[in-house]
């Protein structure tokens, strides 16, 4: 169930992930507390997540559940790591309503955290395009 409350929709669902504000800001750096559960965006071009293309798994920096896999990762040339796919039950969307246009948020649908928002621009074979804070997400690459 979604609330409306300042142009973002509320998620109103209890997580497997809880934690008060302040245990979030204790896990968390700075930057990560305002794009997980303030809903920020990071500056494009800023995280080096961009331009990785290892093999691997993006997890949630928050709660550490994997997201995304280096297979769906692709360059979209917008400054921020894209992908056509997330990895099955790993995100929740709601409509975001901020800054005076529509879009559709994503976040980790274990903790709620933030992670970006999906439009319909993307590749093959999904014609979708993730957008992700890379700061939302720490990399956790395949072992040999």
């Amino acid at each position: 169930m979604l609330q409306e409350g300042l142009g973002m929709a509320k998620l109103e669902k209890q997580f497997d992930v809880s934690k008060t504000e302040e245990e979030w800001r204790q896990t968390l750096t700075p930057e990560q507390f305002r794009v997980l559960r303030q809903h920020g965006t990071e500056r494009a071009g800023t995280s080096p997540l961009d331009k990785n293309y290892s093999r691997g798994t993006y997890v949630c920096a928050g709660c550490g559940q994997p997201l995304f896999t280096s297979d769906t990762k692709f360059n979209s040339g917008t400054g921020w790591p894209s992908f056509y796919a997330p990895i099955e039950g790993a995100i929740d969307t709601s409509i975001d309503r901020s800054l005076f246009m529509t879009r559709v948020e994503v976040h980790c649908s274990r903790c709620g955290g933030h992670l970006g928002h999906v439009f319909n621009d993307g590749p093959k074979p999904t014609g979708l395009r993730y957008c992700m804070n890379g700061v939302a997400m720490n990399f956790q690459p395949d072992e040999k």
